[in-house]
């Protein structure tokens, strides 16, 4: 028999028990094993993490059943035994871990996604355009051959169409912008340093920053609208601590760096009055009613074996206050207390269930007297209280309401006092329940009944399953920002429901519905019901277990149960393996169509990190698997906040005006062509020297759009973080409406540029002397206005201007001017740019170019600046209206506050109590009271486990030393 934690299977830290057949228990050294010849037969290899079934066939002897209870899968750990002897029965890929585990996928954000369609469509547009060009090539050759016919253009009638049509393809090939890739990547990767870099988001206890393993998603972390998370790592520490109790009546934290008989507990222990008795029975039944087992080191020092971690936390609590439990045998426990050793007969032990909701066991103190100690959720220990046993019920309650609000695991204790002749009778009447072949469960469960009844209660434990720092903060901030948060976990549904409470994910009266119904037609009711009842505007809380959500996840109940999950403020799935977290991800992510992000530290969230828009990985406790498998990993669960709505909100607005304006400035110059094509007689002539057309998006117009995705902000990052709301209002949400509006845009200030310079040199001359300089001077004046319109219209669509943003704006201005003078004057010196010879003087001598660089960009531009005028100040966006109080150095929290309805504390307590209770009336969903107005309950001991906790109790003796295993 061994312990196991399956942490990297299913993300629970509690132990799992594991036992060999009874037939085999006995080869404990090699040479027995050897003598061992058996055939094992199991099913074919599948992904079902919590199904088993084979035989063992041993020779000469009848075949053994092989169940989940004798397997270690791939990825479990033993915990408290250091050697086991077993038989490999799948490797590789047929390991359930790796059926579990999907291929990294390819990732694009959602932006790359319509960009691409954007752009296809663009191709189609610029194949349309070469074809009509052609096609007026040949109209126009038509049409002049004979009034032209000293250009011979009559022999060249209807055979030129293709070479004119691989010629307008390579005239107007950059109106798709190719140096966006290369301008994109480096944004991106620049963007990914930032992210490493930002010391806000590095952890220094573990010395763990940032890290951004991918610079595709960056402006995907600005489109969230759906977060997985799991439970165990990421939301909390994989920590229980002992926090408060109550006892007798009195409220006692727990001891730090305290003589034990100097905290305060032991000295009322001490007074020897009524209280003292109670508060030494609640010790005693701290540390004797459990099902762990004590292992010494050989350093003296107990650690302790529990399949529950709130039973270690609890033993550990009692070992501080002076009460060790550090032997156990088939029969007995034995404590030490405050120096004094007691030995304590365990007569029976009544293990938890979901249903019993509390765990019973019955001794024989050194007295010789029998007592049933009994633990449990306070709505079932109350019920069985006697009348005499309820004299610290009102003070017990109210410390339960406080440990509530603090977000504790709590536990209610108590003790009845059993005369032998009523054990006697029960004895029997147990032994006939727990050895019945039909209803065994249900009739163990009423024998109990007869015997956990009449109790005095005892106290109360506060456990506390540490979160990580600033959980409940971070969720909540979340919430705000319109983000819906789905938990998916392994672990029991108490366990997850309680958390829920501590980080806020469910809240006091909130109703819940729970769904773990065992067959398809059950599910598929109990999804219906509650979708046909549920009101669309109140608050609801789903919470659903592995099994019946394999069943929610089948086609014809999927459609249902998403809605259904839809309607609902939280979801809490429980009790799921990796693949059912990345089926349900995946449900999300291809009906909703929304951005989906997946967060866990453990193996087991691997698969969920890969199906999710985006993977953010945690290096936690339970190893780098999922870190490494990620697209972004940070050390704690709360540096989402700077993730998303500063790194996520920046990048995103970055991305999409970076995207716009760089199609904008190409189509804005390129289509260019086109208009003087009417002038060329379609003959593909170009208006542009060739190395300035070049040089425009590598030189002119380069600066800018790095300028914007680099360092453009929507408001600074302290706003971000203190206003979740600004993260859900986006001014201009990138879309296909959006992207053709800019290429309108473009096709505007493209007939502009060039027919307000064509009609300024309407009449061939621009200077006093009459001379006439070419179609190239009209190409240089054009460029230049270009240049100059393009560079302003960037600056018109950034709202955080630095000395970076000056110089790329007036640094690629000054650029082309410059460049025009050296350009002027590289011929004969370098053989290239002759038509270019004397350019600088023939434009700078011109009172038409300078007229026109004040008025053509500016009248181009006008109608810009009206549109965003009017807009920012008469349809200001959310977004707008805080930068500008940011400017102006104001407060922007009146406009960011919400209208709540007001409602009195008892008013809203009761809204919550007779929700719940309406909606338990209308539907067959098994949801009971104490679920929804607990305090916190919670006791994560493996339920219906491989093997009973009694049976592992009665199997050890930590007094006999374990086999070596040679």
């Amino acid at each position: 028999m061994c312990y196991i934690e399956t942490m990297n299977l299913d993300g629970e830290t509690n132990l799992k028990i594991r036992q060999s057949l009874a037939d085999t228990c006995h080869l404990l050294d090699t040479t027995a094993l050897n003598n061992l010849y058996a055939t094992i037969e199991c099913e074919l290899p599948n992904k079902l993490v919590y199904e088993f079934n084979g035989t063992l066939k041993e020779q000469g002897k009848p075949a053994l059943a092989l169940g989940p209870e004798r397997v270690l899968l791939r990825g479990a750990m033993l915990r408290n035994t250091s050697w086991v002897f077993g038989v490999v029965i799948y490797t590789g890929h047929e390991t359930k871990l790796l059926m579990n585990s999907t291929r990294a996928p390819l990732k694009r954000s959602t932006v790359d996604r319509i960009t691409n369609h954007q752009v296809l469509m663009l191709f189609f547009l610029l194949i349309l355009l070469c074809i009509i060009s052609a096609l007026c090539n040949e109209l126009w050759t038509r049409q002049h051959s004979k009034k032209h016919w000293y250009i011979a253009l009559s022999g060249h009638i209807g055979k030129n169409f293709a070479y004119n049509l691989l010629t307008f393809i390579i005239l107007y090939n950059n109106l798709i912008p190719i140096s966006l890739q290369v301008t994109l990547e480096v944004v991106r990767f620049v963007q990914a340093i930032f992210i490493n870099m930002d010391v806000d988001m590095y952890h220094e206890e573990s010395d763990t920053p940032a890290m951004a393993r991918t610079s595709n998603l960056n402006e995907e972390l600005g489109m969230v609208k759906y977060i997985f998370s799991d439970k165990t790592g990421t939301l909390t520490r994989n920590v229980m601590e002992f926090k408060k109790c109550s006892a007798a009546g009195k409220l006692f934290e727990a001891p730090v760096d305290l003589d034990v008989y100097d905290i305060p507990m032991i000295k009322a222990l001490k007074e020897g009055d009524d209280n003292g008795d109670i508060i030494r029975e609640f010790l005693i039944l701290m540390s004797i009613c459990h099902t762990v087992i004590p292992e010494k080191t050989q350093y003296d020092e107990v650690i302790y074996h529990a399949s529950s971690p709130d039973e270690r936390a609890l033993l550990q609590g009692a070992r501080s206050l002076g009460f060790v439990f550090d032997t156990r045998t088939p029969n007995s426990v034995e404590v030490e207390m405050l120096g004094v050793r007691e030995k304590y007969e365990i007569l029976n032990v009544i293990e938890f269930t979901s249903a019993r909701k509390r765990m019973s066991v019955i001794s024989r103190t050194p007295t010789g007297k029998i007592i049933l100690y009994c633990k449990g959720a306070d709505s079932v220990i109350y019920e069985r209280l006697s009348k005499e046993g309820q004299k610290y019920k009102d003070e017990t309650l109210q410390h339960l309401e406080e440990f509530a609000t603090a977000g504790l695991r709590t536990l209610c204790f108590a003790m009845a006092e059993i005369s032998q002749p009523d054990y006697e009778d029960w004895q029997k009447i147990y032994h006939s329940a727990s050895t019945s072949m039909i209803n065994r469960e249900m009739k163990v469960e009423e024998a109990a009944n007869l015997i956990e009844k009449d109790l005095i209660l005892l106290g109360a434990t506060a456990v506390e399953d540490r979160l990580q720092d600033k959980v409940p903060e971070t969720i909540s901030a979340l919430s705000k920002a319109g983000i819906n948060i789905w938990v998916l976990t392994g672990d029991k549904q108490e366990t997850a429901i309680n958390i829920g409470y501590s980080t806020k994910l469910i809240v006091q009266g909130m109703p819940l519905i729970v769904i773990n119904e065992s067959s398809l037609d059950a599910v598929r009711e109990t999804v219906l019901l509650n979708l046909n009842n549920i009101d669309a505007s109140g608050q609801y809380a789903l919470v659903i277990d592995g099994q019946a959500l394999r069943y929610a996840l089948t086609p014809d109940v999927k459609s249902d149960f998403l809605q259904l999950c839809i309607a609902c403020k939280s979801v809490i799935c429980c009790r799921v393996s990796p693949m059912q977290k990345a089926e349900v991800v995946d449900m999300v992510s291809s009906t909703t169509k929304s951005v989906t992000l997946a967060i866990g530290d453990g193996a087991n969230d691997v698969a969920m990190i890969q199906k999710a828009h985006v993977g953010v990985g945690i290096s936690g406790v339970e190893g780098l698997q999922a870190a490494c498998a990620s697209d972004y990993s940070i050390a704690q669960f709360r540096f989402l906040l700077k993730l998303l709505f500063v790194h996520g909100a920046w990048n995103y607005s970055r991305m999409c005006k970076l995207i716009l304006y760089s199609f904008y400035k190409n189509i804005c110059l390129y289509v260019m062509e086109l208009w003087f094509a009417i002038y060329s007689g379609w003959s593909g002539q170009i208006l542009f020297e060739r190395w300035t057309i070049g040089l425009y998006n590598v030189l002119f117009t380069a600066a800018p759009p790095l300028a914007i995705g680099l360092f453009d902000k929507v408001c600074s990052s302290d706003t971000m973080l203190r206003y979740p709301k600004l993260y859900g209002h986006r001014d201009d949400s990138f879309g296909v409406n959006i992207f053709w509006l800019w290429i309108g845009n473009a096709l505007v200030h493209s007939i502009l540029l060039f027919w307000l310079p064509m009609l300024s040199v309407n009449h061939d001359s621009i200077w006093p002397s009459g001379k006439d300089g070419g179609y190239l001077v009209l190409g240089n004046i054009v460029y230049t206005y270009v240049v100059v319109t393009v560079c302003l219209k960037a600056g018109l669509h950034m709202n955080f201007w630095t000395v970076i943003t000056h110089l790329a704006i007036w640094g690629s201005i000054l650029a082309w001017f410059v460049l025009i003078i050296v350009y002027s004057h590289v011929w004969p010196i370098l053989p290239v740019g002759p038509v270019m010879t004397g350019m600088d003087v023939m434009i700078y001598t011109s009172v038409v170019f300078w007229c026109g660089l004040l008025f053509v960009p500016i009248v181009t531009l006008l109608p810009d600046i009206t549109f965003l005028v009017v807009r920012r100040t008469i349809f200001k966006s959310l977004t707008e209206a805080v930068r500008e109080s940011e400017i102006k150095k104001k407060d922007p929290s009146a406009m960011l506050i919400e209208s709540k309805p007001s409602l009195t504390e008892t008013a809203r307590l009761l809204k919550g109590v007779r929700s719940v209770f309406n909606l338990r009336s209308t539907t067959s969903t098994r949801v009971n009271s104490d679920v929804e107005l607990s305090h916190g309950f919670a006791f994560s001991q493996e339920e219906g486990g491989a093997v009973a906790q009694s049976d592992v109790i009665r199997a050890y003796n930590t007094n006999i030393p374990k086999p070596g295993g040679m």
